[in-house]
């Protein structure tokens, strides 16, 4: 059960920009308890707690997929992950006085990672991931989260800056929707700049309006192209407030980034992707960057694969030169030790 009742304490988060000390009210928290989680979005769950708008919830969260990788886990166990259920959902927290047709403010204070995470990709059979034909096997890397840094193999090192992949409210009438899919009210929206400092604003669509998070990530490449980010067990502390004065249809948020994995402008390697469909861009982007991986940098193309889904961006860089289209994929030079 939560644990409530105000405390002023220093939260202490990672983030690329170095460990930040935040001095605020915690006035609930919510452990990652059988009682307080839940696997899909459901209207007709009781709230595991109810809070007054205004105040501050720190919540503990699971990694992705409930447990069932650890740091022992090998490419080998990949394959017997279940997805019955996945994310599960710390939450659903009640805001008092939350109608439907308000907004719900989501600013987001703090994150904590546990010290470890993962990133894996899943055998091409399962059809999962940007490129499943080009991966058959399965694959894994256990990151040693130290601080605000993640360690990957070779000496690269890339930098942390948590944020949930999963956060949201219920779905109007929901009755057991599943997760995987972002809704207009949220949920596995992976936007990697919902980072510590950045505020939420959410349609509400059921009375209270039901929030919840999940599925935190110490870092991710804009795409999360092999279908994980850095996942990783987390603690998300944030302040809820009910606006009565904004009409929105979908999420919108305001962030300061970090815009490149150091906060500052820095140098980078490029790709390209053209092609007359989208998606087909999008794939050739990211099979270019892991052959460079591949051919200069020295990784496996499972390595290469990983890294992409850890810290590469992908961008539209043009949709209006009929009739091909061409996206970009963004490569920090800096996470090299060279």
């Amino acid at each position: 059960m939560a644990r409530t009742g105000a405390e002023t304490e220093a939260e202490t988060g990672t983030g690329s920009h170095g460990t930040r000390e935040r001095d605020y009210e915690v006035d609930h928290r919510l452990s990652d308890a059988d009682e307080n989680v839940h696997s899909a979005w459901d209207a007709s769950l009781d709230p595991a707690l109810t809070i007054d708008s205004g105040e501050v919830v720190r919540f503990e969260c699971r990694d992705a997929v409930d447990g069932q990788i650890d740091v022992q886990t090998t490419a080998a166990d990949v394959s017997e992950i279940s997805f019955d259920p996945v994310h599960p959902l710390t939450g659903p927290v009640a805001i008092d006085g939350a109608q439907t047709g308000d907004v719900l403010e989501v600013e987001l204070l703090d994150f904590q990672h546990k010290g470890w995470g993962y990133n894996i990709f899943f055998p091409g059979e399962m059809g999962l991931g940007l490129l499943p034909e080009d991966f058959e096997e399965p694959g894994i890397h256990i990151w040693d989260l130290e601080g605000n840094v993640g360690h990957f193999v070779n000496g690269i090192e890339v930098p942390l800056d948590p944020f949930p992949g999963v956060i949201g409210v219920c779905p109007e009438n929901a009755d057991g929707l599943d997760t995987l899919p972002p809704r207009s009210v949220g949920g596995n929206m992976d936007v990697k700049h919902l980072t510590a400092g950045s505020t939420l604003y959410l349609p509400i669509e059921e009375e209270g309006a039901l929030f919840s998070t999940a599925d935190c990530h110490a870092a991710q490449g804009d795409g999360e192209v092999c279908v994980t980010g850095v996942e990783a067990p987390m603690f998300v502390t944030a302040r809820f407030d009910v606006r009565e004065d904004i009409d929105i249809e979908q999420p919108q948020f305001r962030t300061g980034g970090p815009f490149t994995p150091t906060g500052v402008d820095e140098p980078m390697y490029g790709t390209t992707g053209i092609d007359s469909d989208l998606m087909e861009a999008t794939k050739k982007a990211v099979r270019h960057m892991i052959t460079h991986l591949h051919t200069e940098r020295g990784l496996t193309r499972a390595e290469s694969y990983i890294l992409c889904s850890a810290i590469v961006d992908l961008k539209i860089s043009e949709v209006v030169d009929a009739p091909n289209w061409t996206v970009s994929a963004y490569l920090p030079e800096s996470v090299f030790p060279d």
